[in-house]
């Protein structure tokens, strides 16, 4: 998805098993690629980086689920790139704790021209981000078109989801595009004020509903292609 005024484009690649989303965002004025949670096929990643005789400077992780970073090592035996995640989820991982590049939410990333934005979004880990690059944002496992990211994994917490999809839905504009960690609907984007009206993660209003929601009966009564809630 590319527009001609901004400095940047995303490319996505659907992967694996899992139908993984994995993106691309490419700096135009500095030829420079952020791969966003490599996973399952670094051959393809690499290839249509090189095809495009672009680099990867720096890989974002959204979380450290071994379905969104089983590239990661492939992908820095080729480039010397940064490694970005929230210090949470590196305390979290037991891995790179260490780095330079670890963020809070609400730092930037700056791309060359292109700045992206550090969300701290926890409920699918205690670190999980979302990268906000001008209206789109990068949800990883936080938010799906029309369902949201498992809480019953370790790491979990869906007290923490409830919180954070509500501050996801009151401080970003409607017109965010969401682009997803995963293929789970029956379409790949979607607009925030469509998750708003259609998922439904967005209409509860108590935390206890939410959680029982979440905890009990989604995953038992929705199956991928998720589609709008019934009205």
């Amino acid at each position: 998805m590319t527009t001609p005024s901004l400095p940047y484009s995303i490319t996505t690649l659907e992967l694996g098993p899992m139908e993984n989303f994995i993106y691309l965002l490419h700096d135009h004025g500095s030829g420079r690629v952020a791969v966003v949670d490599p996973a399952w096929e670094p051959d393809i990643i690499l290839a249509r980086v090189r095809e495009k005789n672009l680099r990867i400077t720096d890989i974002l992780l959204t979380h450290s689920h071994h379905d969104h970073i089983n590239a990661l090592d492939a992908l820095l035996m080729h480039y010397d790139a940064q490694v970005h995640l929230l210090k949470d989820e590196a305390n979290f991982w037991g891995q790179y704790q260490d780095l330079p590049t670890l963020h809070y939410g609400g730092d930037t990333i700056t791309l060359g021209q292109t700045h992206i934005e550090v969300l701290h979004t926890p409920g699918h880990t205690p670190g999980s981000a979302c990268y906000r690059v001008g209206e789109q944002l990068i949800a990883g496992d936080t938010l799906f078109i029309f369902g949201c990211g498992r809480c019953d994994l370790r790491g979990g917490d869906p007290n923490q989801m409830y919180d954070t999809l509500r501050r996801l839905r009151t401080e970003l504009p409607a017109s965010t595009v969401i682009l997803p960690g995963h293929n789970y609907a029956d379409r790949t984007v979607s607009t925030l004020q469509e998750q708003i009206d259609g998922n439904p993660f967005f209409h509860f209003e108590t935390r206890a509903g939410f959680v029982h929601y979440r905890t009990h009966e989604h995953d038992k009564t929705r199956h991928p292609p998720l589609t709008p809630m019934a009205k």
